[in-house]
């Protein structure tokens, strides 16, 4: 059980169906507990009114239309009268007020048509509306939240992060996570920094480096003094960003919103108005079926929203289910909004462009004769190894069926590189692998010097480089990134088809940045950004123009949250990267994107032609009812004619 789970759930206000006081059990009947009573209500709608035609079966028809009002009816009326409560009136209460009145009226079934519909739209909304406290969530879970604090006698005792000083020194084993920001006073080690650099290479860290929180310790121990507590750790900054980011986001929301009580108190208004006032005007009564309080009443039915409510999610959930079947998963209809208004595409490079995964692109050497032997050497020493280079090297080897050396007196050090001997005929040779400067170190002055330089070069090519000395002789490996499969094609199809604007955005360094950015024919590139500066330059494109944010760390997170729309691969991206987007390509499908850009705007065109006809229909059916010149019956089958045809005509983005 996670320690602080308790302390999360309260802190972070998560949602019910996250209390650590349910079971397993309990959580799977909460999870999306809305859309299934709304789902249950609508199949009960249908058989009471396929019932109701039956003389026997009406008091069985009735039964179950009651069961409705209560089930999602009785929740709406209780948070209508709230809001009245709070002299709040919205979209919400305006279909409450027309479904109960319509029940007054004779009209039971429209009124429960009325709140079947609202509580599937308000359940949707509901299920795609919470993302940012999950962002959150997963991101307090990558620190540990106990360290190991080293006492003055020496000895070690586990404390709570929360409890823990500036400093205080902790222990730091190998293949532990770094719980809390801090400066290396003992030990040296390699640290994966993927989290703020977005680069899965490790760094050497020792005596008086600084290593942020959230950092994977690979292999050395370290003794390090805290810097920083954790409520204000690299992490806890990165969590600020991403709340930040967030809560930047929903004006869009907040502009429906007030829309929606506008609309509301006028249809209300006009209602009331007209039942009080019609009978002095014309020659009605107030009561009976011709007079002005059941024309009001019909009004009312009429005007209320539904088409508006449940035609625009339809066109919308159509557009998410065609991308769903095509492997991407958008939260929320809005993002195809959002997307729609993009003229900037930025990508982040390791594990965006590229794979992410490391490939031994050449072995340079003058010992030519050797270069089985060099191979056959390192596969031996980096195989029990878990960096990515190591990863590398024992990959190739396995595609070449290379066989081990045999070795011995193998020994790592950490943070540097790896030693061990191998048999000759002339006894045994001295064999090491590692950092240009660990092998450099161990050469006289002149060939240490060529060596820097030689492998300053292949960095300025955008290649990484490892060293295997073996007795006298040098082995330098070229590793390279390589570019996801399709990607050019589809960055040209942004750029030429969509006119799209396109940005490289990394934590790596100036060379491999412009290499790949080079071979992608992108124009404009930033390298060796840390999270707040890439949140920095996405903030300040999007607030000019709209911007589409690709990305896969958690270095990406914050500025996945801050885009116009944040996309994250699916496959390789991390936790909090998922959390943050908007769009998550499952299988880590970037050729898709120019896809996914036409279907926005397709789905803008389709939602804009159903607004047209959802209004045309609300006024088709609201004034004639409200003259007197049809029935109720008819005026809600004209009101819910127009729901049909806008439902169909969604349906046309199901098509490829």
């Amino acid at each position: 059980r996670h320690p602080v789970v308790f302390e999360e759930f309260f802190d972070l206000g998560l949602d019910e169906t996250k209390s650590p006081f349910l079971t397993p059990s309990s959580r799977a009947w909460g999870h999306n507990l809305t859309l299934k009573v709304s789902i249950f209500s609508a199949c009960l709608l249908v058989i009471a009114f396929a019932i109701s035609f039956h003389p026997m079966l009406i008091p069985l028809s009735n039964l179950m239309l009651i069961l409705i009002y209560v089930i999602v009816g009785l929740p709406s009326l209780i948070d209508s009268i709230d809001d009245l409560l709070n002299i709040e009136i919205n979209i919400d209460l305006l279909m409450t007020l027309a479904a109960f009145s319509s029940a007054l009226i004779g009209s039971a079934f429209e009124g429960a048509l009325l709140l079947v519909l609202f509580a599937i739209s308000h359940a949707m909304e509901h299920a795609v509306s919470d993302k940012a406290k999950s962002a959150i969530n997963s991101l307090t879970k990558l620190s540990p939240t106990v360290a190991s604090v080293v006492q003055e006698d020496g000895t070690l005792i586990e404390r709570s992060v929360k409890d823990i000083s500036v400093g205080t020194q902790i222990l730091v084993k190998a293949g532990q996570v770094v719980p809390l920001d801090g400066k290396v006073i003992e030990g040296t080690s390699s640290v994966n920094l993927v989290h703020l650099t977005g680069e899965n290479l490790p760094v050497t860290k020792g005596p008086g480096d600084e290593v942020p929180s959230g950092g994977t310790n690979l292999d050395g121990a370290l003794i390090m003094e805290v810097t920083h507590t954790s409520a204000d750790s690299t992490l806890s900054q990165i969590i600020k960003l991403v709340t930040q980011a967030q809560q930047a986001k929903p004006e869009l929301q907040r502009w429906f919103d007030k829309l929606s009580r506008g609309y509301a108190s006028t249809i209300i208004g006009v209602a009331f108005v007209l039942a009080m006032t019609m009978p002095l005007f014309l020659d009605i009564p107030y009561l009976t079926y011709e007079g002005s309080v059941y024309r009001s009443l019909a009004f009312l039915i009429a005007a209320s929203p539904c088409a508006l409510i449940i035609a625009i999610p339809i066109a919308y959930l159509s557009a998410i289910g065609i991308c769903a079947k095509n492997g991407i998963l958008l939260k929320g209809g809005i993002t195809l909004d959002a997307l729609a208004t993009c003229k900037v595409f930025a990508f982040d490079k390791t594990g965006t462009l590229t794979t992410g995964v490391l490939h031994l692109k050449n072995i340079e050497t003058k010992a030519q004769d050797r270069l089985d032997e060099a191979l056959s050497v390192a596969y031996a020493l980096e195989r029990n190894a878990i960096h990515p280079i190591a990863n590398a090297i024992t990959a190739y080897a396995k595609e070449k069926k290379i066989e081990l050396a045999k070795i011995h007196d193998f020994k790592a050090v950490p943070g540097y590189g790896l030693e061990a001997k191998i048999g000759t005929a002339q006894g045994s040779e001295d064999c090491v692998i590692g950092h240009v400067e660990f092998i450099a170190n161990r050469l006289p002055d002149q060939q240490s010097e060529l060596l820097r330089q030689h492998a300053d070069e292949i960095k300025n090519q955008g290649d990484l480089v490892a060293v295997l000395l073996m007795g006298t002789d040098l082995f330098l490996f070229h590793f390279e990134d390589t570019p996801r499969p399709k990607i050019r094609d589809t960055l040209r199809s942004l750029h030429e088809d969509r006119n799209m604007r396109l940005l490289m955005l990394t934590g790596d360094h100036e060379e491999s940045a412009r290499k790949i950015a080079e071979e992608m024919s992108i124009d404009e590139y930033y390298s060796n950004l840390r999270p707040e500066d890439k949140l920095l330059k996405v903030s300040r494109i999007a607030k000019e123009k709209g911007l589409a944010m690709v990305g896969d760390g958690i270095n990406d997170a914050p500025a996945l949250a801050r885009a116009t729309v944040g996309i994250c691969m699916g496959q390789v991206g991390s936790t909090a990267a998922v959390d943050a987007a908007d769009v998550i390509l499952l299988q880590d499908n970037i050729e898709q994107l120019d896809w996914l850009v036409k279907k926005a705007h397709q789905t803008q065109k389709i939602v804009k032609q159903n607004l047209t006809i959802a209004t045309v229909a609300i006024i088709f059916a609201s004034i004639p009812a409200l003259a007197g010149l049809v029935p109720l019956w008819l005026a809600v089958i004209l009101h819910e004619g127009g729901t049909v045809i806008v439902g169909l005509n969604a349906l046309r983005l199901l098509y490829r």
